[in-house]
């Protein structure tokens, strides 16, 4: 096979054995990579029912169709276990150079089965693998943990996944880490912790053979030329930020745990000021023309030396939405959770539960004593010390982080029980999953598309917002065409998430990002790199296939209808003030745009998957298992 090497490398902890699973190319052709392929490693190798920490529940790595070869944004992987947030499955990505080295080493992906006594760093070198003992690497922020591997092996060719000490205190949103960039969301670096395992380092030494390297090479220029003109403009100079004042004007910016969609002190904790005041440079992953990480350090006041990359998705949730406008603290916030390795997001809506919680009276200034403050501190919104702190708090899981560290629907379960409260009603989390950046109260096509999301609340893999801000659909209201909207978005997110490809380059294959413009040319970058002949039909398929597999997934771990749902809030409480002012999702106009998704996706009432659509989708065995 060409852009494959056939095989599945399977590492068993227990016994601390390695062996080779061999593919055939139709099942490549299937899951093609990324979250496609890592989903279905772990449909076949998961102890069906086992808990998100249990020995049962594998680490599975796939990595993507153009790692390692000239096409731009081509070089990421899937990660893929039971998510200890949500109880169902958790798909992540990330990219940069230990995809390319997996590539190299000649494993199209990695099933990690068991659980070690001990803390362990795996090495994968081509097709040895050795167990190492990681004790001098305990307690190691994550890329400490990488340099310190590097020394260790006096090699800068040996690429590593890493969690930090969140993820060895078993934060449930502790994320994996490595070159930089973070498989973020759902707390593998949590699944990670229950087998002990610290750090899994590749070092591959072949080369990557394709179909035509003539093809792919002069395509890949060309995209390449495209991806560095207007297209990619807004990412490049400002990064994902920017989109702090677009949020902020149509009214959907979280501010105040979702009390609100608009933050007086937006423009303080904008894209365009942490251009002018923060940012020293521009950082690119492996594989990529665009470079949209923005690195900003703090220069001076009590968080200076705070540097990290900052996107817009991790900086609303630490900012707006915990209430802050200072930069510095938002800055010092995220380079916490990245050093310690936490998802971001899930930290700072976890923040923002905690802020609310004070505010309304269930915690007591009591319930926030740390080292740092013995007698307590006031966690009211805007605080930017006391959101420093709970950082802090829990990534150590120090007194109340510590509860925290479970995620808002956990930490909200708690507290009610405990304290014959409502928090619930401000828990904001989908299936377990914390909400993303974009108050859906009047995006309602996206309310919709994250209910019924896989994964929980992600921005990323329902693309369902895009229609809803440019005025594609009506987003203030309900029509009949929800469900299709939702459904293709869906797909259309999941094609990039399989092959897998940065997003950011949809518009650089002919100016458009819709399929009409895209499909084409992934089809002929596939060919030339595999030697098959895909056409736009089939990279439609890929998305198709890559969501039914993630559904199937969690139908055999119990999901239920009543799953597919929204927080109180939303359905609840409208905001008061800017475009979104008065607007709710009803649960009728939920439950409506549901059946219409349900639909068109061509499954049942119920949310299930007929036996025939999994069999025309050539997969049998699934529906053998889950059909109906």
């Amino acid at each position: 096979m060409y852009g494959y090497s056939g095989k599945i490398l399977h590492i068993d902890l227990n016994e601390q054995k390695h062996w080779a699973e061999e593919k055939p190319e139709e099942w490549y052709k299937i899951y093609i990579g990324g979250v496609s392929m890592a989903s279905r490693l772990c449909w076949e190798n998961i102890e069906v029912g086992c808990g998100p920490y249990d020995p049962g529940n594998p680490i599975c790595f796939a990595n993507g169709i153009f790692a390692g070869t000239p096409v731009p944004v081509g070089g990421k992987y899937g990660l893929a276990s039971k998510s200890p947030l949500t109880g169902v499955l958790g798909d992540s990505l990330s990219g940069s150079w230990f995809s390319i080295a997996l590539k190299r080493a000649r494993w199209d992906g990695v099933v990690i089965h068991g659980a070690s006594d001990k803390w362990i760093h795996i090495l994968i070198d081509d097709d040895r693998v050795e167990f190492l003992p990681a004790d001098e690497l305990l307690g190691l922020g994550t890329h400490e943990t990488e340099e310190k591997i590097r020394e260790i092996f006096g090699d800068d060719q040996v690429r590593s996944a890493t969690i930090g000490p969140a993820g060895e205190n078993m934060v449930r949103y502790a994320n994996v880490t490595n070159d930089g960039r973070q498989a973020g969301r759902t707390g593998h670096g949590a699944v990670w912790a229950s087998k002990k395992i610290k750090a899994v380092s590749v070092r591959g030494t072949y080369g990557v053979t394709v179909a035509d390297p003539d093809t792919l090479l002069k395509m890949s220029f060309d995209i390449t030329e495209v991806a560095q003109g207007p297209h990619t403009a807004k990412y490049r100079i400002y990064g994902t930020s920017t989109n702090v004042l677009n949020a902020n004007k149509h009214g959907f910016l979280p501010t105040n745990n979702f009390q609100e969609g608009t933050f007086d002190f937006a423009e303080l904790v904008s894209g365009e000021y942490l251009d002018e005041h923060h940012k020293v440079k521009v950082i690119a992953c492996a594989q990529c023309p665009i470079a949209c990480e923005q690195m900003s350090m703090v220069k001076k006041g009590p968080y200076a030396g705070s540097m990290t990359g900052i996107e817009y998705e991790c900086l609303q949730a630490v900012s707006s939405n915990c209430g802050i406008g200072d930069m510095t603290a938002a800055i010092r916030m995220v380079d916490i959770s990245d050093r310690s390795g936490m998802d971001t997001m899930s930290m700072g809506v976890s923040i923002s539960f905690a802020m609310e919680s004070f505010e309304k009276g269930v915690l007591k200034k009591e319930d926030f004593k740390c080292k740092k403050y013995p007698e307590g501190f006031e966690p009211y919104f805007g605080n930017a010390e006391a959101g420093v702190t709970l950082a802090e708090m829990i990534r150590d899981k120090e007194g109340i982080g510590a509860l925290l560290a479970e995620g808002t629907r956990i930490a909200s379960q708690t507290l009610d029980q405990e304290r014959n409260a409502e928090t619930y009603k401000w828990a904001m989390n989908i299936k377990g999953l914390e909400c993303p950046g974009y108050d859906a109260r009047s995006l309602k096509t996206f309310a919709m598309g994250l209910a019924v999301g896989t994964r929980g609340g992600c921005h990323n893999r329902s693309a369902a917002y895009d229609p809803d801000i440019k005025g594609e659909t009506n987003r203030f209201t309900v029509d009949e065409t929800r469900g299709e909207v939702a459904a293709r978005s869906e797909e259309y997110a999941a094609v990039y998430d399989t092959l897998p490809m940065c997003k950011f380059i949809r518009r650089c294959f002919t100016g458009k990002a819709d399929r009409a413009g895209a499909w084409p040319t992934i089809a002929e970058l596939i060919n030339a790199t595999t030697g098959w002949n895909f056409d736009y039909d089939d990279v439609d398929l890929i998305g198709v296939r890559a969501h039914t597999i993630k559904k199937a997934f969690n139908i055999r771990e119990g999901w239920k209808q009543e799953d597919d749902d929204i927080p109180y809030r939303w359905k609840h409480d409208p905001m008061t003030r800017g475009p979104g002012a008065g607007h709710v999702v009803t649960d009728e106009e939920l439950e409506y745009m549901k059946q219409l998704y349900y639909k068109a996706k061509g499954w049942t009432e119920e949310g299930l998957i007929p036996k025939d659509l999994l069999i025309e989708l050539g997969m049998d065995d699934v529906a053998e298992q889950i059909g109906v």
